[in-house]
């Protein structure tokens, strides 16, 4: 049935009313829509039409960056260690974050444990890597990792007393500091000295005493193993001067016919002594386990471990991130449910397999996709902590991406493509994180 006209006069106001609306809205939206422009439409359409183009801009080239970026080592390095990243990370950053947020309920002071392990998150990932990169430093004087790893293993393995001792050439010694030091054929009733260089007065230990002889005897091997070498001028090489101190702490070794017959340690003085030896010839050795290099830690940023150690740095800045929202979602879990299943005997291992992990799989959802979109797009850390020889084995795509680009490469053609590429890997898990949230929402 057509409206009459008083019905279309009635409905007029009310259109012009909704138009009005409209544009009201339209005008506050426009800002942002020309920032999301500005920031976001203009740059991706911007890299995908520069990654049709050659390194110059000039040269129209098609797919070929694409071929180029699949069949790039160093590219295809990265899309492996980015996928390590990926399955690595948000996994290993929701178990903790749900094991931490358990485990604070049940403390006396949750809100300072949580504080503190929210805390690296206020540090920018510039500090934070810088911080590492200091922490994962091979040389234990500057490593703290390393330092304490050191200190452990030397309490458990004692480190050879002189690793960069060497003996004086042409008095005496054969040999070399990896395979051991011999003399020449010696008899009962010799005394023999040794003379070594290359120890700095500061690695001395604090028992060294002015080097001395021991008085010959029959039937005895002795002499002393000393640091020849005479503090200002003057001290006549292979021969023990007044001034020079013996190496305490030093193995030394009697052999006959290539078997090992005798040992000692050498006293404060540097002096040793063998006695009731049978007549005939011996060899004294000074064994290698004398100057085999202290151990020296872990080397962090090798090529083997620059991206474990990595995605360590990564964990100490993110878990308190998880641990709050996986703890404000277990906060909404109804009490009812936990203590009917603790009345009817439940463990609270079943408790936490059987119902809290299941009453929390959205929120576990939501912070493993969230963590996956940041790990895509991490640059910072890589960049900063692996060293210059390594960084190829610890790239990502974000980080090659810049290399390529602006790094030295100055390829920006190869590097649209590869923020292309770093955009559609994104993408999908940012749908579906939105779809999550208005699921949620709904």
């Amino acid at each position: 049935m057509a409206r009459t006209p008083k019905a279309r006069a009635a409905d007029t106001p009310r259109r012009r009313a909704l138009r009005r609306r409209r544009l009201l809205g339209a005008l506050f939206v426009l800002p942002a829509l020309l920032l999301l422009g500005a920031l976001v439409v203009y740059p991706v359409v911007f890299s995908i039409g520069r990654s049709l183009f050659d390194a110059s801009g000039d040269r129209f080239v098609g797919g070929d960056n694409y071929l180029e970026m699949f069949q790039d080592p160093a590219t295809l390095k990265a899309v492996r260690n980015s996928a390590i990243w990926v399955v690595v990370a948000p996994v290993l950053l929701t178990g903790l974050g749900l094991v931490l947020a358990v485990l604070t309920e049940k403390v006396r002071w949750a809100t300072a444990f949580k504080l503190v392990l929210f805390l690296p998150m206020a540090v920018s990932f510039l500090a934070a890597g810088i911080i590492f990169r200091l922490a994962y430093e091979q040389n234990p004087e500057r490593g703290v990792l390393n330092a304490a790893i050191v200190g452990v293993h030397d309490a458990i393995d004692e480190p050879s007393p002189y690793p960069t001792a060497r003996a004086r050439d042409g008095k005496g010694l054969t040999g070399a500091p990896d395979k051991g030091y011999t003399t020449v054929e010696v008899r009962p009733g010799d005394d023999i000295a040794l003379p070594f260089v290359g120890v700095a007065p500061e690695a001395m230990p604090t028992g060294a005493m002015p080097a001395r002889l021991p008085e010959p005897s029959a039937g005895s091997l002795s002499g002393a193993v000393y640091l020849d070498f005479t503090p200002g001028a003057g001290g006549r090489q292979g021969q023990i001067d007044p001034k020079e101190n013996g190496l305490p702490g030093v193995t030394v070794e009697v052999m006959r016919g290539g078997t090992v017959v005798a040992s000692a340690e050498t006293g404060g003085d540097g002096s040793f002594r063998f006695a009731d030896l049978g007549d005939g010839a011996y060899t004294l050795r000074v064994p290698a386990s004398n100057f085999a290099a202290g151990y020296a830690g872990v080397d962090w940023l090798g090529p083997a471990l620059v991206t474990p150690a990595i995605i360590g740095a990564y964990l100490w800045v993110w878990t308190g991130f998880s641990m709050v929202l996986i703890g404000a979602g277990l906060a909404a879990i109804p009490r009812d449910a936990l203590e009917a299943a603790r009345v009817d005997g439940a463990t609270e291992g079943q408790i936490f397999r059987k119902i809290t992990v299941p009453l929390l799989a959205p929120v576990l959802t939501v912070v493993f996709v969230t963590l996956v979109i940041n790990v895509m797009k991490v640059f910072d850390l890589v960049y900063i902590i692996a060293p210059g020889p390594v960084q190829e084995e610890a790239n990502v795509l974000a980080t090659r991406m810049w290399l390529v680009s602006f790094g030295g490469g100055n390829d920006q053609g190869l590097g649209s493509a590869l923020s292309v590429l770093l955009l559609l890997l994104v993408v999908p898990a940012m749908i579906f994180n939105i779809r999550r949230f208005r699921k949620g929402g709904s």
